[in-house]
Parts: C-alpha cells; structure tokens; sequence
C-alpha cells in the first residue's frame, strides 16, 4: 500500500503537471490514456495465456456500476486537479472513505456506532473547510473532486458485492471497459484533442503507468492484510500529493485549508479502526 500510495501521488502529479505544459489538453485525454494502459496491461498477458474469457467473471451488475461509477470519479477528479492542483484535490477525493462509512448502512446493511458518526461528522468538517466559496472557479474545482471522492465510495461498496464471486483483475477489468465506453461517448459528444509535444505523450505515459502500478499494489495490500490497516495507510496518498503540490508546483495552502486537510486526515485514519 506504501507503493500504491507513492504511485498514486506521482500520477496526480503527472496530471497537474501536463495541463501546465499543454494548456490546450482536456484533462478527460489524460484519464483517457490512464485507462487505456490499465486495459493493456491487463489485458495482453491474458490473451498471450488464454485466460481472456475469465476477465468477464459473472457479468453481474454489480461489476457494470462498478466500472460506471469508478470511471466517473476518474474523469472528475482528472478535471478538479487541472483545477485546484494535486494536492487540495486528493485530499478531498480521499473523503470516500468516509463516504462507504457514510453510505455503509444503506449499501450493505452494516451499522455505525455513535464514534463512527461522530468521526464522519469530523471528517466533513475538514471538508467543508477546504471549500473556496470566494472564488468560483475553485469551488468548482474542489465540488469535482468532493463528486469524485462520493462516487469513488460507490464505485468501492460495488466491490464489496461483486468481489465476493469475481477476482480482483475481473473488477479493473470492468473498470477500464466502461471507463472505454463513457470516453467514448464524451469525445463523439464534445471532441478530442492529442498531446502536442513528446514531453507531454512522456508525461501521459508516466500518469498511465503510475496509475495502472498503484491500482494494482492497492489490490494486492487489500488481498494481503486486514482491510482497516491497509484503509488508514492510503492517506498517505494525499499527504504525498500535497507535498508534490508544494515542492514542484508552490502551491501553498492557506492556513484554514491546511486544518481542513488535518481533519480529514485524522478522521479519515480513524474510521476504519472505529469500524
């Protein structure tokens, strides 16, 4: 998880970092190739083995909302880092894990003690914190990325019923399908448009590479240890993002959104020993 949290963080980096250099490119491009290298590297080796009808597991709907909702949140959070920068929109994407806290009892049936409620209750504090309601550009921003974290917890609580008859590589499989299918559609919709120099196809390709790496370092920490540790330990994610935000880009953080970010920290480190 240590891993996918590095990689993770140097993605957002790579996101911010392309918009900065090729002004022009629509964020959803980028999410575009992240998802075309997570396909490709999962598919090819299971087409050079044969396994490639297994990728298709049950086919439950589960699966398809799976893919729906994490594609979504994707594309979103793409968009809120080209925005609001990697570091103000990772923090605020990492409130889906207070969101399947939140959305647990209606999803899944599971229950709440009253020190869960009062940790999520924490946690939308640090939230509502970070929202610039002065500059309208960045609340639009920040709403993308607070959409994308509420989603993200969707697209998570979709695993926790498909993943109990399908693998994990059948769930990202999915993923990258409909992920496919809805650029699709937006780019038939409102166009496209490609890289306009090699640094910036290298820094495409660093974006889809750290994202495809992490996705799948993430899957194995959740095979391997209890889900509570692995949960709290992916805050760093933010952390690092936010660090990058500062050393490579200078965007420092006022002193009320940096509390914001400690709440949701704290809380969101919480939850899942709460539970």
């Amino acid at each position: 998880m240590l891993v996918a949290c590095v990689l993770f963080s140097v993605m957002n980096a790579g996101a911010y970092a392309i918009g900065l250099l090729d002004t022009g490119l629509p964020p959803s491009m980028i999410s575009f190739i992240r998802i075309l290298a997570n396909l490709l590297i999962l598919t090819v080796p299971a087409l050079i083995g044969g396994r490639l009808s297994g990728l298709f597991g049950d086919a439950r709907p589960s699966l398809w909302l799976r893919g729906l909702f994490g594609s979504t949140a994707l594309m979103l959070s793409f968009a809120a880092i080209a925005r609001i920068g990697p570091g103000e929109s990772a923090f605020l994407t990492a409130s889906s894990g207070v969101f399947v806290m939140l959305l647990g009892p209606v999803v899944l049936g599971q229950k709440n003690s009253l020190l869960v409620w009062l940790a999520i209750i924490g946690s939308f504090s640090g939230v509502s914190l970070l929202f610039d309601l002065e500059n309208s550009h960045n609340l639009f921003g920040q709403a993308m990325a607070l959409l994308a974290g509420l989603l993200s917890a969707l697209a998570y609580l979709m695993v926790a019923r498909a993943g109990r008859s399908n693998t994990p590589q059948t769930v990202i499989f999915y993923f990258c399908l409909v992920g496919l299918v809805l650029h699709g559609f937006y780019f038939a919709r409102f166009g496209y448009r490609l890289p306009d120099s090699p640094e910036s196809w290298g820094l495409l390709l660093l974006v889809g590479l750290s994202g495809s790496g992490a996705q799948h370092y993430m899957t194995r920490a959740y095979q391997a240890a209890p889900a509570a540790l692995v949960s709290s330990i992916g805050y760093l994610a933010p952390v690092l993002s936010l660090a990058w935000s500062v050393l490579l880009f200078e965007q420092i953080p006022g002193q009320t959104a940096l509390l914001g970010a400690a709440l949701i920290l704290v809380f969101g480190v919480m939850l899942p020993f709460l539970r």
